[in-house]
């Protein structure tokens, strides 16, 4: 495919970070010496390389080197450390590990050098930049005068994404040269890119939204540009935009609420943005609406996961649809079911578990044959995990993950329910609700709420009053009531509810187990926490 695109038109800019700027021609020429590096190193076809580079171009370079090689990327995150990074080493059995030397004041080169001492099958550290006591990323390929792609077969693995849970060390999704292609130039025909497509990466582009969803690979295919940045914030990002004429960028719901509010005061001009992407977790309809009316009608809602199956609201869709759901699937060959807690069809418009399967979907993931015996149905359908239901026009609504229901007393508490409800409240901007253990009822439910500008959190006291005012079953009021400044939030910018449980255990060990049942809704109030 780049070598496609360079032949196509080799002078215009494929890459742009910072001062720097890249044409197609170039960034072909880079990946081709990266390839030579490589297999002097004798780095070949089918290893797995580690790669953990930020929003810089030689991400794409090693990125397209690898696939001249035959050579496995494993895409790991910017803010990944030892643990996932020696975990993806092992289960890869990573012959390679590519990192910068310090990115945003970490020095990666220690990581690695910890890394090799838990990871044997490690035999190389590239670095960028100053190696250090590493090697090199940038050195000559040792009597390799060219390399040409060996692939003969699109169905072999191009790449594997790591899996986006909240919970556990991460899963390898293996995406195959033929799904991950499709899967990039249906996402970008959908999304209207084209040779006029400046998409700006803010968000790190070792994730699948900012790869391929349409993503840089989206802006490439099209003949576009990909402006990379490690500064998603409104101050940096605005100004690039301005700057670069940014046609089109993604981001999480957080971000794109903080980009909303900043609209009110930054003098940016954002005029050429044409499409906002937001994904990533749900974007709830009162946060939809405050993005639409900071931006215009650019919002598109994209629900998706790493493991394929890809939801997008149309650029023409009614703003009804943009506003309350989360897309409509990719594909015509993306196969949707819907059901319960037995896998049987749940009627028209109810809520149920959501299974998938289709064309660019995983049939598997790598090397976790315990894991796919539940992740997968007997007819091969993907357990996603979330809770939606389909609207007569098709597009899915996303009420929640399975995971998510907390059975307190053995009522389920979908705890997407109770969040959206909490931040309805005029002093909360934000709000997770997580399960505690509970010796009477097995779990309790603890909400962990951010205050609004220049407003108080509600008390417990207070948001049960609220809560059930709005009409909210009384098992489904928070047992307890935490404020933090800002929710902790994954690599990936989703909510981190592992971390939020852990939060909540230990404030639930220092302050002593909620209250009977018995006492009533109300209860005891939560500690502030900063």
């Amino acid at each position: 495919m780049l070598r496609t695109w360079a032949r196509a038109h080799p002078h215009r800019t494929a890459l742009v970070h910072g001062e720097r700027r890249l044409s197609y021609a170039e960034l072909e020429s880079a990946a081709d010496r990266v390839a030579r590096r490589l297999a002097g190193l004798g780095i070949a076809a089918g290893d797995r390389v580690v790669l953990q580079l930020p929003n810089i171009p030689e991400f794409f370079a090693v990125f397209f080197g690898l696939q001249r090689l035959g050579a496995v990327p494993v895409l790991a995150l910017p803010l990944h450390r030892r643990s996932e990074i020696v975990h993806l080493c092992r289960l890869s059995e990573a012959v390679a590990y590519v990192v910068p030397d310090v990115h945003q004041g970490f020095d990666h080169r220690e990581l690695a050098a910890e890394v090799v001492k838990e990871a044997p099958c490690l035999r190389h550290v590239l670095v960028v930049g100053d190696p250090g006591t590493h090697t090199p990323l940038d050195g000559p390929g040792t009597g390799v005068s060219g390399v040409s792609p060996v692939h003969d077969d699109a169905s072999e693995v191009a790449l594997l994404l790591v899996s986006g849970g909240t919970t556990g060390l991460p899963k390898l999704i293996p995406r195959t040269h033929d799904d991950y292609a499709y899967n990039v130039r249906a996402s970008a025909e959908l999304c209207r890119f084209g040779p006029d497509t400046v998409y700006l990466a803010a968000l790190p582009v070792a994730h699948n939204f900012a790869l391929g969803c349409p993503g840089v690979l989206g802006a490439l295919h099209a003949g576009g540009t990909a402006v990379l940045t490690d500064e998603p914030d409104p101050d940096a990002a605005f100004a690039l935009i301005e700057r670069e004429r940014v046609t089109a960028t993604a981001l999480v719901p957080p971000t794109a609420r903080v980009w909303a509010t900043a609209t009110g005061w930054a003098g940016a001009d954002l005029s050429s943005l044409r499409l906002l992407q937001v994904g990533g977790a749900r974007l709830l309809p009162e946060h939809a609406i405050q993005v639409r009316g900071a931006f215009g009608p650019v919002l598109q809602q994209v629900f998706g996961m790493a493991e394929g199956l890809l939801n997008y609201t149309e650029p023409d869709a009614p703003e009804d649809v943009v506003l309350h759901t989360q897309g409509r699937p990719l594909s015509p060959d993306d196969e949707i079911r819907i059901v319960d807690e037995d896998d049987r069809d749940v009627p028209p418009g109810a809520v149920g578990r959501l299974l998938t399967r289709g064309p660019y979907t995983l049939r598997g993931y790598y090397r976790a044959p315990e894991h796919n015996t539940t992740a997968f149905t007997a007819d091969g359908h993907y357990r996603t995990g979330d809770l939606v239901r389909r609207t007569p026009t098709g597009h899915l609504v996303v009420e929640g993950r399975v995971k998510e229901q907390i059975n307190r007393g053995g009522d389920k508490v979908a705890a997407a329910e109770v969040e959206q409800q909490l931040i309805t409240h005029p002093a909360i901007a934000d709000a997770a609700v997580v399960p505690v253990p509970d010796d009477l009822l097995g779990e309790r439910t603890c909400a962990f709420v951010v205050p609004a500008p220049d407003a108080e959190a509600p008390g417990r006291k207070e948001a049960a009053a609220f809560l059930r005012e709005r009409g909210l079953a009384p098992y489904k009021i928070p047992d307890r009531i935490e404020v933090l400044d800002a929710l902790p939030v994954t690599a990936v910018g989703k909510t981190d509810k592992r971390a939020l449980t852990s939060l909540a255990n230990a404030l639930t060990g220092i302050a002593g187990r909620a209250r009977p049942a018995a006492e009533g809704p109300d209860g005891p109030e939560g500690v502030r926490t900063s």
